[in-house]
């Protein structure tokens, strides 16, 4: 996995942008903690983590359809997981070296919010072989009809 090829101009310039003070009030602490500073919520604890409604994963911060249920799967890591986003260019990977490791880190296209980590060779029986682990607080399900 490669994180420049999912780069896209969008990385230099994201279609929302809101003061650090209209996040704040916007999100509430965990879901800013999460979005804007990187953070990571608790393993097990999300809302989507055992979620299996089908609908449409948007992102919080923004609204940015990102994921579908029915890219969702059981992969027991603690965080709802996806093999694929919703569309190619909804979301960017960038490389990501703290925690003293690297990995690809999985940020929303169009708030440039951050959403989690993307593994790939896991052995996962999906067909991107990939897994989007993403925070729950960083989606939004909006059910199917």
């Amino acid at each position: 996995m490669d994180p420049a090829a999912n780069t896209t101009p969008a990385e230099n310039a994201p279609r929302v942008t809101k003061s650090d003070d209209e996040w704040r009030a916007e999100l509430g602490p965990e879901a800013y903690a999460v979005l804007r500073t990187s953070a990571t919520e608790r393993p097990f604890t999300g809302e989507y983590t055992d979620t299996t409604a089908e609908g449409v994963y948007e992102c919080r911060g923004c609204g940015a359809e990102l994921f579908r249920s029915a890219t969702k799967f059981e992969s027991h890591c603690g965080w709802p997981s996806f093999y694929d986003p919703a569309d190619s260019d909804a979301v960017i990977l960038r490389r990501d070296t703290s925690l003293g490791m690297v990995r690809v880190e999985v940020l929303c296209a169009s708030c440039h919010g951050h959403l989690g980590h993307v593994f790939e060779g896991e052995g996962y029986a999906t067909p991107t072989d990939q897994r989007y682990c993403i925070n729950s607080v960083a989606l939004r399900l909006v059910p199917a009809e």
